[in-house]
């Protein structure tokens, strides 16, 4: 769904470019990002104080809001940004929802004007929380049945739909939560379980309560079956008076546009945590294994090593001598030297020893 931060990386660094320029520029920007969002930042050298800023952004349910064009509430709050520099176009360009006049040279220099800028780029998500605020405040004209209000179906993307039931006492948020892949599940579930843990302890007593289920909850019957086929089960937040009163609206209009976002980044970084450490666990395997087989070959060579010295030490004198005969046997001249086999003869036999018995003096 929503990003984590309100203002457009992007469009925030187009209109910082604009905003620091001494000489006029000529651009003509088309930003697209997720969640079928689009900027088209135009800024013409003949008219340098002007700058044109058109945006095109899905509406999160076409049953509660207008279905053309924003409602009154939400251009109050895009008003309420920065008055001075910026001025709503009417009617706004062809396709899209929004069109503003930027007058940059109003912005004040230093941190101050970093700040506006900031400010102007994040009327996109002005925008969404203007239509869920909204939505939480005039979903007391829907009709009840059984003592419980209508559930409200709230689609910013095709895929990641929730809902919004208002209660006498409090309003449930349900989130449907669907994955492609099975581990992804496994991973998202220990988190929803870990997360209605830690929203149970005191430390946590003032943040909504949390639930999850593999099944619908009572308060989703009659809905279409497409909408409750889910393979990740139904996060529940009761969201009570103190959680929507002042300052604390809009952060918990936030949180729930986030909340998508923000499982699947912490799916995202436990699968990756995961394969780091399955990683370094076979590498530490392999260096153990070949550790072993190194110690096992120089055992081995050790072993062969002295194999072949006591088969030395173990030899007799006399196979000794009968090898030296046999290898004087084996020597021929192959050039003919006059004397040679006298030399041979006296020379290179062994001698006869006869044998002698000896007897014992007293």
């Amino acid at each position: 769904m929503a990003c984590f931060e309100r203002a457009s990386p992007a469009l925030k660094e187009i209109l910082l470019k604009l905003y620091r320029t001494e000489k006029p520029m000529e651009i003509d920007h088309h930003l697209y990002e997720f969640g079928s969002v689009e900027y088209h930042v135009q800024s013409s050298a003949s008219d340098p104080h002007d700058t044109y800023l058109s945006i095109a952004t899905p509406l999160l349910s076409q049953g509660v809001l207008p279905s053309h064009g924003l409602s009154h509430y939400t251009i109050e709050m895009i008003k309420g940004i920065c008055s001075d520099v910026l001025e709503i176009v009417e009617p706004a360009r062809e396709g899209y929802q929004l069109t503003l006049r930027l007058d940059l040279a109003k912005i004040p220099q230093g941190k101050d004007g970093a700040k506006v800028i900031a400010q102007i780029s994040s009327v996109q998500a002005v925008i969404l929380s203007s239509q869920l605020k909204e939505m939480l405040q005039n979903v007391n004209s829907q009709d009840t049945s059984q003592g419980m209000y209508k559930p409200i179906k709230l689609v910013y993307h095709p895929r990641e739909p929730f809902f919004v039931i208002r209660q006498p006492q409090k309003i449930t948020a349900v989130f449907p939560m669907r994955f492609r892949e099975n581990s992804d599940v496994i991973i998202a579930t220990a988190f929803f379980q870990e997360l209605m843990d830690v929203g149970s302890s005191e430390a946590w007593a003032k943040a909504p309560p949390c639930t999850w289920s593999p099944i619908p909850p009572p308060e989703l019957r009659g809905e279409l079956f497409e909408d409750l086929s889910t393979n990740g089960g139904f996060v529940s937040f009761d969201i009570f008076s103190h959680h929507v009163e002042g300052k604390q609206l809009d952060k918990t209009v936030w949180s729930l546009l986030n909340f998508y976002a923000y499982v699947k980044y912490h799916v995202k970084c436990t699968r990756g945590f995961i394969q780091r450490r399955m990683k370094n666990r076979l590498e530490s395997l392999v260096e153990v294994l070949q550790n072993a087989s190194m110690e096992e070959e120089e055992h081995i060579q050790k072993v062969e090593g002295c194999r072949c010295v006591r088969k030395l030490v173990s030899l007799s004198r006399s196979k000794v001598l009968n090898r030296r005969c046999h290898f004087t046997k084996k020597i021929r001249s192959p050039i003919k030297i006059h004397g040679f086999s006298r030399f041979r003869q006296q020379w290179l036999t062994m001698p006869k020893f006869s044998l002698i018995k000896y007897t014992k003096l007293d």
